[in-house]
């Protein structure tokens, strides 16, 4: 599982993909945060990073599918799948292999944004901050790209397109995080069932998590998701 993750790594950081992939993350929430009106920090009067956790889920919503989407459909494609079961490794050696990888590269691109806190610290009046806030905000934020990363895993391994894998990805992961929400505000489900559909969202327990409190509802939820799709993968890989 580990030589896996080490081949993952070597091949993400071998060109520039790794680094691109840091750079416009930190780039595009730099823009929002501080440059465009309506949602720069600075023209806030509160020493929050409440818009960074806002505008992190749709940036992470394209760029982890894009991260992932070579992971399976790349090994598809090129035959060398074929060569990797031929290793004395199990279905879900190699899937918790490529996944494991997949966490590694998006806590590197999560950690540089711990840059913000300094910067929100700094701009304060009292040189206070709601760390508590912040803190379950970060674990709510690596919990959401660890589902986008299962879930386009997922989906890499149902096709040898890679853009295929990018699109389904992005699609399935965007029904996960604003569809259930959206859903929810049909008034036909007005009559109570809107908080159900609602919490079947990923949205709804981020949310939740953001708040500061960490409970284990939201939790199990988020596991259970990843266990899902990482066991879709290893069936499906397994019949190859």
């Amino acid at each position: 599982m580990y030589s896996i993750c080490r081949k993952e790594l070597n091949r993400f950081f071998s060109n520039l993909t790794g680094y691109i992939a840091i750079v416009l993350f930190m780039l595009v929430c730099g823009i929002f945060l501080f440059l465009l009106p309506q949602s720069s920090i600075l023209d806030n009067n509160y020493a929050t990073l409440d818009k960074f956790f806002e505008l992190a889920p749709w940036v992470l919503l394209f760029l982890v599918p894009a991260i992932t989407m070579h992971s399976l459909a790349e090994e598809f494609k090129t035959g060398t799948y074929e060569i990797l079961k031929t290793k004395p490794l199990s279905a879900w050696q190699i899937v918790w292999g490529k996944y494991l990888a997949i966490l590694i590269v998006m806590l590197i691109v999560i950690l540089p944004t711990l840059v913000y806190i300094i910067t929100i610290k700094l701009l304060s009046t009292q040189g206070s901050i709601d760390g508590g806030g912040i803190a379950g905000s970060y674990i709510g934020l690596f919990l959401l790209a660890a589902v986008f990363a299962a879930v386009s895993l997922c989906c890499s391994g149902f096709t040898n397109n890679t853009v295929i894998a990018f699109l389904i990805g992005g699609f399935v992961c965007l029904i996960l995080y604003f569809g259930f929400n959206a859903i929810s505000k049909i008034p036909f489900f007005a009559n109570g069932l809107d908080y159900y559909i609602e919490m079947l969202g990923i949205d709804f327990h981020y949310k939740s998590i953001s708040r500061g409190v960490i409970d284990t509802r939201d939790v199990v939820y988020f596991c259970s998701i990843i266990f899902f799709s990482l066991l879709v993968t290893v069936k499906k890989i397994s019949r190859k």
